[in-house]
């Protein structure tokens, strides 16, 4: 009778454990399911560029998270829309409540290539169709490698329409003088690697010039500083997300009083 009363009695505990622990292995598992696939369309226009937009309660077309901005993620040269969503940033920032959309540029990924942006004035124009097409109002332009070439001249030329940018050792910030840095009024956030010692510095000496500027180095990284450490990388970009929230709502006019 005593060892059926044991036997009993473990069963018992076992299935107390196991009810103890399914939360904590629901919510172990619930990271994975916000890195299900994203949405993907197409901006209208010429060409037709690619992107791809995570599900979440920033919605598709839909308002920025808590007090913060919308998030458009370019890419570098090897890389396309898929490396954000690979990398669980879309689902991250999705998550967090951002709207967030990554876009394919001319010739890469799943967008055609296109004489229209072999200008920098097409360049510039291209991604304000972008922000128009896709209801982006004042976003947060995160900009690696080469799409510095598009995201640079933007900040230049249309730099009230940002919210924030985020450049990650871009490709060309030489070709404009420091007088043209010192006079955007964005907040930047700069980021790039430790091990990155050949575009990160060239960079980041034009991007110092720029009035409201932050940098952060990602130690252990090289030039795609976000692939070798994403959860620093991730940690930073919210950081000044926040950041931006909050100086967003304290600016905020108050509700008059009735």
């Amino acid at each position: 009778m005593a060892p059926v009363r044991g036997l009993l009695l473990l069963g018992a505990l076992g299935a107390l454990l196991l009810y103890l622990l399914l939360p904590a292995v629901r919510r172990e598992r619930a990271p994975r399911a916000a890195g299900s696939a994203a949405r993907t369309g197409t901006v209208a226009g010429a060409p037709a560029l690619f992107y791809r937009e995570a599900p979440g309660p920033g919605g598709p077309g839909g308002p920025g998270g808590p007090g913060g901005p919308d998030v458009l993620l370019l890419h570098g040269q090897a890389f396309t829309s898929k490396t954000w969503e690979a990398l669980g940033t879309l689902a991250l920032l999705a998550g967090e409540g951002y709207r967030a959309v990554a876009i394919d540029l001319p010739g890469h990924g799943d967008s055609p290539p296109s004489e229209t942006v072999a200008t920098e004035r097409g360049r510039v124009a291209l991604l304000d169709h972008v922000l128009q097409e896709l209801a982006m109002r004042r976003p947060v332009l995160v900009s690696p490698s080469m799409s510095g070439r598009f995201a640079v001249p933007f900040l230049l030329a249309r730099g009230d329409r940002l919210a924030g940018f985020v450049p990650i050792a871009p490709a060309g910030t030489d070709d404009y003088a420091a007088e043209r840095y010192r006079q955007v009024q964005t907040p930047t956030l700069i980021l790039y690697g430790d091990g990155d010692v050949g575009l990160a510095p060239r960079a980041l000496q034009s991007l110092r010039h720029l009035p409201r500027h932050r940098a952060a180095v990602l130690r252990g990284a090289g030039h795609a500083c976000y692939l070798d450490r994403p959860e620093d990388f991730h940690r930073a970009l919210l950081g000044f997300l926040r950041q931006l929230g909050r100086a967003g709502a304290t600016a905020a006019p108050r509700p008059a009083r009735r």
